[in-house]
């Protein structure tokens, strides 16, 4: 679990997007033509559904698929790393 953590961790330092960033600029994942769910709405779906706040975001793969990865901090203070589905914004695991 630690392992996974650590991996989640290294993969969205690598890369951060947070959503005011990915707003401001062009080509971004919110920029694109139609292809992705634009972030904003899956970070507002996120706290639709989750108390806590985001820390991170980052793209990804899954499957072949683009994916964003989300770290999530719960109100305990437990982080998690959503996957969601780029183009449909469909929580696909944590």
């Amino acid at each position: 679990m630690m392992r996974l953590l650590l991996i989640a961790a290294l993969l969205l330092g690598a890369a951060p997007v947070t959503a005011s960033a990915a707003q401001e600029r062009p080509g971004a994942p919110e920029a694109s033509s139609g292809a992705q769910a634009p972030l904003s709405r899956v970070l507002k779906e996120l706290a639709q559904r989750y108390k806590g706040k985001q820390l991170n975001t980052t793209m990804g793969q899954s499957g072949g698929k683009p994916v964003y990865l989300v770290q999530w901090q719960f109100p305990s203070g437990q982080i998690v790393v959503f996957t969601v589905d780029a183009q449909t914004g469909q929580v696909l695991g944590q």
